[in-house]
């Protein structure tokens, strides 16, 4: 059985693990939090209680590392609000471990933040152009891992994550003066997020980089405001006062290298 260390077992990160598991994987999984190792364990994954800092890591990665063939690294920037960590140096502190450990493959799941908002088409082929300090960082880390000769890096870039338990009308309703109401929506849901890393691993596709965004682009009035009316939520307020800014995020290449069929194609 293959071995697959899981970097960051959160959100998308612990049912990733149990579908990965389910295609007889065996998974190491990391998480911050003491109270979950519990859980990870229950779910079949081998559970790291591993912290990556600025300068130094809290944790025992090297056994977290060992044995595995794949390294999944799934721990997004924190730079929302008044967070203002440095992720380019925490990527930095753990690249001597991955060197130094048997992993091949690294799968380094990134952001559609590293394009701007501007209206146009934006395929991989497109220059990215970060104008949001955690695109800047996210570009940086894409660079330094698919730089390193010691594996092969393949950089999935997931627009805006939604699952049966988030949505950002969650977020929205009842709010006025929302920007960019003629903006398209570029969103993935739970369910393919998972299926495309399970397609890259079983096509042992690596040296690659995806946009991984639905092929669903309404505009995002028309998107929440139908939202709201399905969850018998507040209807939000859209701003027409200012032009809309957005990009529509293509993922054609998805479907042509990994012949990806989405699951969640409409939301």
């Amino acid at each position: 059985m293959t071995n697959i260390s899981l970097l960051g077992c959160g959100w998308l990160g612990l049912p990733l693990a149990k579908a990965l598991i389910g295609n007889g994987f065996l998974v190491n999984g990391s998480t911050t939090s003491t109270d979950k190792l519990a859980l990870l364990e229950n779910a079949g994954i081998t559970p790291f209680l591993i912290e990556i800092g600025e300068n130094e890591i809290n944790g025992n990665v090297v056994e977290f590392l060992e044995e595995s063939r794949i390294l999944i690294i799934n721990i997004p920037p924190k730079l929302r609000g008044n967070s203002t960590e440095n992720f380019v140096s925490k990527i930095e502190t753990f690249l001597p471990f991955i060197e130094k450990s048997g992993i091949k493959k690294v799968l380094f799941v990134s952001s559609t933040s590293v394009f701007s908002d501007e209206d146009k088409v934006v395929t991989e082929e497109t220059l990215p152009n970060p104008n949001t300090e955690s695109g800047k960082q996210l570009l940086q880390c894409e660079k330094l891992l698919q730089d390193n000769s010691h594996f092969e890096t393949t950089i999935l870039r997931f627009g805006g994550l939604i699952g049966e338990d988030r949505n950002p009308i969650h977020f929205l309703a009842g709010r006025s003066n929302i920007e960019n109401p003629d903006a398209p929506i570029n969103l993935i849901h739970q369910e393919d997020c998972i299926g495309i890393i399970l397609k890259i691993i079983d096509r042992n596709c690596w040296g690659e980089t995806f946009n991984a965004v639905a092929p669903f682009h309404p505009n995002r009035e028309e998107y929440y405001s139908q939202k709201a009316k399905e969850n018998k939520l507040e209807l939000p307020i859209f701003d027409h006062s200012k032009p809309s800014n957005g990009k529509t995020i293509l993922s054609y290449k998805l479907e042509y290298v990994l012949k990806y069929q989405f699951i969640k194609g409409s939301l």
